[in-house]
């Protein structure tokens, strides 16, 4: 194995080469998008505008409206853009969702313990409006407890119009939900169900129709698209949401005005188009990188747990603790070592806080205050992932001495 600390140069400045295992924060930029993003930044006219320049930039929001779809199984009108994932989880979770002509708004979120911080927050729902639904041990959404929390809304008020959300896939441990059968349940409620699906998109099939979703959050810039674009996926054209979160011109069916990014939008058409052409071979490379990782983390060093390791996960996904170690300075460790990973979920300001995942799933708080997260991408090779394993090694040897990465 190639022992980060001592493998001096990038073959260039003869500085240390860095690895970057943070996949889930954010992918690389694609080459294809990057090259999709410098024609349009060429493109004058507004995709408003109904003379040739702008209908040449009309051209490639419909192109890229199209790519964005198919990789989720969905239909190009059904989609809106935004300004990323949080984005378009907010503009889901809305009172002002109807489904059929006359039909009511909703009027309940029932929402799992594990989800975004932008789904947990609650979107446009009030306080009083909202419940969470927990997980199981292993990391998935309790299907029963589910059940039991729709059965009790309509057992107090029989014409409640539930809506759901539930990730595809957890930033954090990766452990992939039951969505179909999450979808079977909600349905039978007379609910809906939204899927945040940013995690999973781009790295396993997500087929919108497949799951059961009657909407679905995107993000480009997990799959190798920019940052700052997303969308929303609306499955049944008998869907609407009636309040907007911009108002002001009739851009993207009226439900999010302002002109579009064209730059960002061509980029993530051209990643999702590239997404789902390399599926079926990424998804099998990156699992055997990441489950040699653990096999060898587990072997050389007892007692590291892989969190969430009993149910199916992201193929690149891996959450490692090691009882003792703490996340502070393991990331400070592993930075210095060349090494970029994180301690979770990559959106709180660079905080490292207590993982509100792991205390759902029941983790011991010591245990979880170590966890290191580890996201491979179809170009992490076999010497990147040799590498992070000689480093934590290193950490635990220092923890068994008393050194770097010990819990106060």
């Amino acid at each position: 194995m190639t022992d980060p600390t001592t493998d001096p140069t990038d073959g260039v400045s003869g500085s240390r080469r860095r690895i970057y295992l943070d996949w889930n924060a954010t992918a690389p930029l694609r080459p294809e998008a990057r090259d999709a993003m410098l024609a349009a930044l060429d493109l004058v006219g507004n995709p408003s505008s109904v003379h040739a320049e702008g209908r040449a930039v009309r051209a490639v929001v419909d192109t890229a409206r199209a790519a964005v779809a198919a990789l989720v199984g969905a239909q190009a009108h059904g989609l809106v853009f935004t300004s990323g994932g949080t984005e378009a989880n907010a503009l889901a979770l809305t009172p002002g969702l109807t489904a059929g002509t006359g039909a009511a708004p909703r009027d309940r979120l029932l929402v799992s313990e594990i989800e975004h911080a932008s789904v947990w927050a609650g979107g446009r729902f009030p306080t009083n409006a909202v419940a969470t639904v927990p997980v199981t041990a292993a990391g998935a959404v309790d299907l029963a407890a589910l059940a039991a929390r729709l059965a009790a809304i309509t057992a107090e008020t029989p014409a409640a119009r539930p809506l759901v959300s539930i990730m595809h896939a957890n930033n954090e441990t990766g452990v992939v939900q039951p969505i179909r059968a999450a979808a079977d349940i909600v349905h039978a409620a007379g609910g809906l169900l939204h899927v945040d699906a940013v995690q999973s998109a781009g790295r396993i099939v997500c087929d919108i129709g497949a799951l059961g979703a009657d909407l679905m959050s995107l993000s480009a810039h997990k799959l190798g698209g920019p940052k700052g674009a997303g969308a929303l996926v609306l499955g049944a054209s008998a869907l609407h949401i009636t309040d907007p979160l911009l108002r002001g011109g009739g851009q993207e069916r009226g439900l999010r005005a302002g002109t579009e990014n064209i730059a960002a939008i061509a980029g993530f058409g051209a990643a999702a188009a590239a997404a789902a052409r390399d599926l079926a071979a990424d998804g099998p490379l990156m699992q055997s990188r990441r489950d040699r990782l653990e096999a060898e983390v587990m072997r050389t060093t007892p007692g590291t747990v892989v969190l969430g390791g009993a149910a199916p996960r992201l193929p690149n996904t891996t959450l490692l603790a090691h009882p003792g170690l703490r996340a502070e300075t393991a990331l400070i460790a592993l930075d210095l070592a060349g090494l970029a990973v994180s301690s979770g979920a990559a959106c709180s300001s660079g905080k490292v806080a207590a993982s509100r995942v792991l205390a759902a799933m029941g983790i011991d708080p010591a245990l979880a205050a170590g966890a290191i997260r580890v996201s491979l991408g179809p170009t992490t090779t076999e010497r990147d992932t040799d590498a992070f394993v000689t480093a934590w090694n290193g950490l635990v040897r220092r923890l068994s001495r008393g050194g770097c990465g010990i819990a106060a």
